[in-house]
């Protein structure tokens, strides 16, 4: 007798923590579907993962385009069935403004991406995890969800409203075995975009932002572990950000 392996969908599998997540999960045994824009990218990676026995699929899709989900969940579920878990961390450039100077406009552009979509895809997957009483949904996003700060505006109210979201989605699906985890993330994160600009920056003595560094295959580490330990739902990176 056969049993179909664990897999794993990764929406945002860039550079940082969507590619530490396939890797870690892919170590675990499980199949891995990347989704991301670009292609040549995605093929690369998913080359990289072979290398150590793991198993890659790569699935190219703009997560913007909410009306395109249905067709998204086809083309997976082609690849390895309903997934035993994903993972939903896609980030633009943050493009970080003051309150007073933020407009309805912005927010509107932000929201497919960063909510609509998810909650797509919780319709699509949700329904099978729920049948099989195992499943996990995981994200992780800026630490600025958590919390309002000056000047740093945009991009977190709309990160906000996707936990809000998520924290109930974890409340009502926890006793029927799916487990919903949460990482917010208050570190500029080694080998992204973000990180290299921080570098040049501070290497051409411009002032930068006194923010840690942290490692995305330590915060890929986290997420296995709340997810295997199914505790704590939601967590802060670093723990003493908010005092």
């Amino acid at each position: 007798m056969t049993t179909t392996p664990k897999s794993i969908a990764v929406f945002g599998a860039g550079p940082g923590v969507g590619r530490a997540v396939a890797r870690r999960y892919g170590q675990a045994g499980y199949d891995v579907v990347l989704v991301a824009r670009r292609q040549g990218p995605l093929d690369h990676f998913a080359g990289e993962l072979a290398e150590h026995g793991i198993t890659a699929h790569v699935v190219t899709a703009d997560l913007s385009e909410t009306d395109l989900v249905p067709a998204l969940a086809e083309r997976i579920r082609g690849k390895v069935g309903d997934p035993t878990a994903f993972y939903y961390g896609p980030a633009t450039d943050p493009q970080f403004t003051a309150a007073v100077d933020l407009c309805a406009e912005r927010l509107r552009e932000l929201m497919p991406m960063t909510l609509y979509t998810l909650l797509a895809l919780v319709r699509e997957f949700l329904p099978a995890m729920i049948e099989r009483g195992d499943g996990a949904i995981l994200s992780a996003q800026g630490a600025a969800a958590v919390q309002g700060l000056p000047r740093m505006t945009g991009w977190p109210p709309v990160l906000a409203a996707q936990r809000n979201y998520l924290q109930s989605l974890k409340a009502e699906v926890a006793d029927q075995g799916v487990y919903v985890g949460m990482l917010y993330i208050g570190a500029r994160i080694t080998g992204t975009s973000y990180e290299a600009r921080f570098q040049e920056a501070q290497a051409a003595g411009q002032p930068v932002p006194d923010i840690p560094a942290a490692d995305p295959a330590e915060l890929a580490e986290l997420l296995w572990t709340m997810h295997t330990d199914r505790k704590p739902r939601e967590m802060i990176v670093p723990e003493s950000l908010f005092g």
